[in-house]
Protein backbone atom coordinates (compact mmCIF):
# COMPACT_ATOMS: atom_id res chain seq x y z
CA UNK A 1 0.00 0.00 0.00
CA UNK A 2 1.09 3.23 -1.03
CA UNK A 3 0.82 6.98 0.08
CA UNK A 4 0.31 9.57 -1.94
CA UNK A 5 1.74 13.17 -0.83
CA UNK A 6 2.51 16.31 -2.87
CA UNK A 7 3.40 19.43 -1.19
CA UNK A 8 3.97 22.28 -3.67
CA UNK A 9 6.69 21.57 -6.13
CA UNK A 10 7.19 18.01 -4.71
CA UNK A 11 5.34 14.75 -6.26
CA UNK A 12 6.22 11.50 -4.70
CA UNK A 13 4.55 8.50 -3.59
CA UNK A 14 5.79 6.96 0.02
CA UNK A 15 5.53 3.40 1.29
CA UNK A 16 3.01 2.11 4.25
CA UNK A 17 6.24 0.52 5.64
CA UNK A 18 8.83 3.80 5.25
CA UNK A 19 5.86 5.76 6.42
CA UNK A 20 5.66 4.04 9.55
CA UNK A 21 9.36 3.69 10.20
CA UNK A 22 9.10 7.54 9.81
CA UNK A 23 6.75 7.83 12.51
CA UNK A 24 8.82 5.63 15.03
CA UNK A 25 11.88 7.23 14.39
CA UNK A 26 9.77 10.50 15.03
CA UNK A 27 8.85 9.07 18.35
CA UNK A 28 11.83 8.28 19.74
CA UNK A 29 13.72 11.84 18.69
CA UNK A 30 10.83 13.30 19.77
CA UNK A 31 10.99 11.36 23.20
CA UNK A 32 14.82 12.81 23.33
CA UNK A 33 13.31 16.31 23.24
CA UNK A 34 10.77 15.90 25.35
CA UNK A 35 13.22 14.59 28.15
CA UNK A 36 15.29 17.75 27.43
CA UNK A 37 11.37 19.80 27.25
CA UNK A 38 11.13 18.37 30.96
CA UNK A 39 14.60 19.99 32.11
CA UNK A 40 13.15 23.55 31.21
CA UNK A 41 9.94 22.71 32.89
CA UNK A 42 11.44 21.81 36.51
CA UNK A 43 13.68 24.89 36.67
CA UNK A 44 10.74 27.31 35.51
CA UNK A 45 7.66 25.93 37.59
CA UNK A 46 10.17 26.58 40.65
CA UNK A 47 11.67 29.78 39.53
CA UNK A 48 10.31 31.32 36.41
CA UNK A 49 14.01 31.42 34.64
CA UNK A 50 14.71 29.23 31.14
CA UNK A 51 17.90 27.54 32.08
CA UNK A 52 19.47 27.29 28.67
CA UNK A 53 22.62 25.36 29.64
CA UNK A 54 20.01 22.62 30.14
CA UNK A 55 21.29 20.89 26.75
CA UNK A 56 24.79 20.54 28.76
CA UNK A 57 23.85 18.57 31.73
CA UNK A 58 22.32 16.07 28.94
CA UNK A 59 26.32 16.30 27.54
CA UNK A 60 27.65 15.89 30.56
CA UNK A 61 25.48 12.80 31.60
CA UNK A 62 26.56 10.98 28.75
CA UNK A 63 29.96 12.06 28.61
CA UNK A 64 30.47 11.03 32.70
CA UNK A 65 29.00 7.91 32.35
CA UNK A 66 31.48 6.93 29.63
CA UNK A 67 34.34 7.90 31.62
CA UNK A 68 32.91 5.51 34.43
CA UNK A 69 32.18 3.10 33.08
CA UNK A 70 35.41 1.19 32.74
CA UNK A 71 35.76 1.05 36.24
CA UNK A 72 32.27 0.09 37.28
CA UNK A 73 28.95 -1.91 35.80
CA UNK A 74 26.83 0.16 33.53
CA UNK A 75 24.12 0.98 36.02
CA UNK A 76 26.55 2.03 38.77
CA UNK A 77 28.01 4.32 36.09
CA UNK A 78 24.85 5.88 35.23
CA UNK A 79 23.67 6.23 38.48
CA UNK A 80 27.42 8.57 39.56
CA UNK A 81 27.23 10.43 36.26
CA UNK A 82 23.40 11.56 37.33
CA UNK A 83 24.79 12.12 40.69
CA UNK A 84 27.66 14.09 39.28
CA UNK A 85 25.54 16.10 37.61
CA UNK A 86 23.28 17.04 40.15
CA UNK A 87 26.05 18.23 41.95
CA UNK A 88 27.21 20.68 38.93
CA UNK A 89 23.68 21.63 38.54
CA UNK A 90 23.53 22.88 42.16
CA UNK A 91 27.22 24.60 41.84
CA UNK A 92 25.82 26.31 38.96
CA UNK A 93 23.01 27.70 40.98
CA UNK A 94 24.61 28.60 44.06
CA UNK A 95 27.73 30.35 42.03
CA UNK A 96 25.62 31.75 39.42
CA UNK A 97 21.99 32.33 40.57
CA UNK A 98 21.60 32.81 44.16
CA UNK A 99 23.51 36.00 44.74
CA UNK A 100 20.96 38.01 41.97
CA UNK A 101 18.73 39.82 43.47
CA UNK A 102 15.49 40.69 41.06
CA UNK A 103 17.37 39.56 38.26
CA UNK A 104 15.54 40.23 34.55
CA UNK A 105 14.66 37.56 32.77
CA UNK A 106 16.70 38.53 29.95
CA UNK A 107 20.00 38.70 32.44
CA UNK A 108 19.03 35.14 33.57
CA UNK A 109 19.01 33.93 30.08
CA UNK A 110 22.32 35.52 29.00
CA UNK A 111 24.13 33.66 32.24
CA UNK A 112 22.86 30.35 31.35
CA UNK A 113 24.03 31.08 27.85
CA UNK A 114 27.05 32.14 29.14
CA UNK A 115 27.36 28.96 31.95
CA UNK A 116 26.38 26.31 28.53
CA UNK A 117 29.13 28.04 26.48
CA UNK A 118 31.62 27.25 30.00
CA UNK A 119 30.71 23.52 30.32
CA UNK A 120 30.90 22.97 26.68
CA UNK A 121 34.23 24.60 26.72
CA UNK A 122 35.35 22.45 29.71
CA UNK A 123 34.06 19.28 28.52
CA UNK A 124 35.95 20.09 25.02
CA UNK A 125 39.05 20.42 27.59
CA UNK A 126 38.69 17.52 29.56
CA UNK A 127 37.21 14.71 26.93
CA UNK A 128 38.71 16.27 23.25
CA UNK A 129 36.13 16.27 20.20
CA UNK A 130 35.91 12.79 19.86
CA UNK A 131 32.28 10.86 19.57
CA UNK A 132 31.64 8.00 22.15
CA UNK A 133 28.94 6.40 23.60
CA UNK A 134 27.67 3.99 25.61
CA UNK A 135 26.78 0.18 25.06
CA UNK A 136 23.56 -0.61 24.31
CA UNK A 137 21.85 -1.31 27.81
CA UNK A 138 19.82 -4.92 25.64
CA UNK A 139 21.33 -6.42 23.01
CA UNK A 140 23.56 -4.40 20.48
CA UNK A 141 23.73 -2.02 17.32
CA UNK A 142 22.50 -4.93 15.34
CA UNK A 143 19.98 -6.07 17.43
CA UNK A 144 16.11 -4.97 16.64
CA UNK A 145 12.68 -5.73 17.54
CA UNK A 146 10.20 -5.88 14.78
CA UNK A 147 6.51 -4.79 14.69
CA UNK A 148 4.99 -5.48 11.49
CA UNK A 149 7.38 -4.29 9.55
CA UNK A 150 9.19 -1.75 11.02
CA UNK A 151 12.42 -2.46 13.03
CA UNK A 152 13.35 -0.53 15.80
CA UNK A 153 15.96 -0.96 18.32
CA UNK A 154 15.61 -2.18 21.77
CA UNK A 155 17.35 0.86 23.00
CA UNK A 156 14.47 3.00 21.42
CA UNK A 157 12.12 0.80 23.64
CA UNK A 158 14.35 2.77 26.58
CA UNK A 159 14.34 6.06 25.77
CA UNK A 160 10.39 5.82 25.50
CA UNK A 161 9.84 4.40 28.75
CA UNK A 162 12.32 6.65 30.96
CA UNK A 163 10.58 9.57 29.13
CA UNK A 164 6.56 7.92 30.09
CA UNK A 165 8.40 7.25 33.97
CA UNK A 166 9.78 10.74 34.29
CA UNK A 167 6.51 12.38 33.18
CA UNK A 168 4.51 10.22 35.87
CA UNK A 169 7.27 10.60 38.74
CA UNK A 170 7.36 14.38 38.25
CA UNK A 171 3.39 15.05 37.95
CA UNK A 172 3.16 12.84 41.22
CA UNK A 173 5.97 14.64 43.14
CA UNK A 174 4.86 18.21 42.18
CA UNK A 175 1.06 17.53 42.85
CA UNK A 176 1.19 15.09 45.91
CA UNK A 177 4.17 15.63 48.26
CA UNK A 178 5.07 18.46 50.52
CA UNK A 179 8.61 19.08 49.12
CA UNK A 180 6.69 19.47 45.49
CA UNK A 181 3.89 21.79 46.64
CA UNK A 182 6.32 24.09 47.75
CA UNK A 183 8.58 24.13 44.92
CA UNK A 184 5.27 25.30 43.15
CA UNK A 185 4.37 27.49 46.00
CA UNK A 186 8.00 29.30 44.77
CA UNK A 187 7.45 29.73 41.57
CA UNK A 188 3.66 31.07 42.05
CA UNK A 189 5.35 33.59 44.81
CA UNK A 190 8.46 33.49 46.09
CA UNK A 191 7.92 36.36 48.71
CA UNK A 192 4.29 34.84 49.87
CA UNK A 193 6.43 31.10 50.40
CA UNK A 194 9.47 32.79 52.04
CA UNK A 195 6.50 34.17 54.60
CA UNK A 196 5.34 30.81 55.20
CA UNK A 197 8.37 29.29 56.04
CA UNK A 198 9.23 27.89 53.43
CA UNK A 199 12.94 28.04 52.27
CA UNK A 200 13.20 29.32 48.82
CA UNK A 201 16.78 29.21 48.02
CA UNK A 202 16.72 25.57 48.81
CA UNK A 203 13.91 25.09 47.02
CA UNK A 204 15.85 26.37 43.80
CA UNK A 205 18.83 24.66 44.22
CA UNK A 206 16.54 21.29 44.23
CA UNK A 207 15.25 22.57 40.84
CA UNK A 208 18.35 22.81 39.15
CA UNK A 209 19.61 19.55 40.63
CA UNK A 210 16.61 17.65 39.60
CA UNK A 211 16.81 19.70 36.18
CA UNK A 212 20.22 17.93 36.42
CA UNK A 213 19.67 14.95 36.68
CA UNK A 214 16.99 14.28 34.49
CA UNK A 215 19.12 15.98 31.61
CA UNK A 216 21.73 13.79 32.77
CA UNK A 217 20.13 10.02 32.65
CA UNK A 218 18.69 11.63 29.53
CA UNK A 219 22.03 11.43 27.93
CA UNK A 220 22.60 8.30 29.28
CA UNK A 221 19.80 6.89 27.55
CA UNK A 222 20.68 8.29 24.52
CA UNK A 223 23.90 8.18 24.27
CA UNK A 224 24.00 4.47 22.72
CA UNK A 225 21.39 5.44 19.38
CA UNK A 226 22.07 9.12 18.98
CA UNK A 227 26.27 9.08 20.64
CA UNK A 228 27.69 12.04 22.55
CA UNK A 229 30.00 14.32 21.75
CA UNK A 230 31.33 17.62 23.62
CA UNK A 231 28.82 20.12 21.60
CA UNK A 232 25.81 18.35 21.10
CA UNK A 233 24.04 20.22 24.18
CA UNK A 234 23.56 23.60 22.39
CA UNK A 235 21.23 21.52 19.38
CA UNK A 236 19.34 19.71 22.03
CA UNK A 237 18.80 22.83 24.31
CA UNK A 238 16.77 24.82 21.14
CA UNK A 239 14.81 21.60 20.60
CA UNK A 240 14.35 21.03 24.05
CA UNK A 241 13.02 24.86 24.67
CA UNK A 242 10.95 24.67 21.29
CA UNK A 243 8.95 21.94 22.97
CA UNK A 244 8.70 23.23 25.93
CA UNK A 245 7.22 26.74 24.89
CA UNK A 246 5.20 24.28 21.98
CA UNK A 247 3.82 22.47 24.93
CA UNK A 248 3.31 25.23 27.17
CA UNK A 249 6.22 26.08 29.40
CA UNK A 250 5.62 24.06 33.27
CA UNK A 251 3.51 21.28 31.40
CA UNK A 252 4.68 17.96 31.53
CA UNK A 253 2.25 16.16 29.26
CA UNK A 254 2.17 19.02 26.80
CA UNK A 255 6.42 18.29 26.46
CA UNK A 256 5.32 14.92 25.74
CA UNK A 257 2.95 15.68 23.04
CA UNK A 258 4.96 18.87 21.83
CA UNK A 259 8.27 16.88 21.47
CA UNK A 260 6.48 13.62 19.21
CA UNK A 261 4.86 16.30 17.38
CA UNK A 262 8.94 18.43 16.59
CA UNK A 263 10.18 14.49 16.38
CA UNK A 264 7.60 13.60 13.68
CA UNK A 265 7.69 16.38 11.87
CA UNK A 266 11.70 16.52 11.64
CA UNK A 267 11.38 12.71 10.40
CA UNK A 268 9.42 13.46 7.78
CA UNK A 269 10.66 16.37 6.66
CA UNK A 270 13.49 14.36 5.27
CA UNK A 271 11.44 13.27 2.25
CA UNK A 272 11.01 16.79 1.71
CA UNK A 273 14.21 18.95 2.68
CA UNK A 274 17.97 17.61 2.96
CA UNK A 275 19.26 16.19 5.73
CA UNK A 276 21.10 19.21 6.27
CA UNK A 277 18.50 21.38 6.66
CA UNK A 278 16.20 19.22 9.78
CA UNK A 279 17.49 21.87 12.47
CA UNK A 280 15.94 24.28 10.68
CA UNK A 281 12.54 22.61 11.12
CA UNK A 282 12.67 23.28 14.98
CA UNK A 283 13.77 26.94 14.33
CA UNK A 284 11.04 27.61 12.28
CA UNK A 285 8.70 26.27 14.58
CA UNK A 286 9.94 28.09 17.61
CA UNK A 287 10.05 31.72 15.71
CA UNK A 288 6.31 30.75 14.12
CA UNK A 289 4.89 30.06 17.92
CA UNK A 290 6.73 32.80 19.42
CA UNK A 291 4.62 35.22 17.30
CA UNK A 292 1.70 34.12 17.07
CA UNK A 293 0.91 31.39 20.11
CA UNK A 294 3.88 32.37 22.60
CA UNK A 295 2.24 30.24 25.44
CA UNK A 296 2.19 27.04 23.19
CA UNK A 297 -0.28 24.75 22.23
CA UNK A 298 -1.43 23.05 25.80
CA UNK A 299 0.12 26.17 28.08
CA UNK A 300 -1.59 29.08 29.77
CA UNK A 301 -1.28 32.93 28.78
CA UNK A 302 1.19 33.64 31.65
CA UNK A 303 4.17 32.11 29.23
CA UNK A 304 3.51 34.76 26.92
CA UNK A 305 5.74 37.04 28.46
CA UNK A 306 7.91 35.14 26.54
CA UNK A 307 6.86 37.17 23.55
CA UNK A 308 8.86 40.61 25.03
CA UNK A 309 12.09 38.95 24.41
Amino acid sequence: MDISWCPPGYSFTMSLDLFFQYLFAGITYGSIYAIVAIGFNIIYNTTGIINFAQGEFVMLGGMISISLLPFMPLPLAIAGAVAITMVIGALMEICFIRWLESPSVLRMIIITIGISILLRESALHIWGESIRSLPYFYGNEISAFTIGSVRFSPQVLWVIIACGLMVIALSIFFKMTPVGREMRACAANRTAALLCGISTRNMVTLSFMLSAGIGALAGCVMSPITYTQYDIGTTLAIKGFTVAILGGLGNYPGAVAAGILLGTLEAFSISVVPLAFQDAVAITILLLILFIRPHGLFGSSEAARLKDF
